[in-house]
């Protein structure tokens, strides 16, 4: 199993998807595993959940646990289990809780501003 290695992530971060700003934060989380790309992990209250629909979708990982599953709403598209959380992380990775992530994608865009 790689090292998950979290930390505070520098500066402010937004994310945005079908022209909506779905959050702003500085204090978002960067996740490392391995040699994967980073991902930054968003505060809940931080993003506007009224565009967040949660599915049935879970997956598990071994170094982090359970996740549940959001798709992004919007006036213009649905992107269909676009957003994740562990929402009962495993200990070692316990400062995710309450934190969601996006995957990327062509309608979702995660920057640094």
């Amino acid at each position: 199993m790689a090292e998950i290695t979290i930390r505070k992530a520098p500066g402010k971060w937004t994310v945005r998807s079908g022209g909506a700003i779905l959050g702003e934060t500085n204090n978002a989380l960067e996740l490392l595993e391995g040699d994967k790309d980073p991902v930054i992990y968003f505060p809940r209250n931080d993003i506007a959940m009224a565009f967040l629909d949660r599915t049935d979708k879970v997956t598990h990982c071994p170094g982090k646990g359970d996740a549940t599953h959001f798709s992004i709403v919007n006036k213009s598209s649905v992107t269909d289990n676009a957003v994740w959380s562990y929402e009962d992380p495993i200990q070692a990775v316990a400062e995710i809780k309450d934190h969601l992530a996006f995957y990327p994608a062509e309608s979702v865009k995660v920057e640094q501003i």
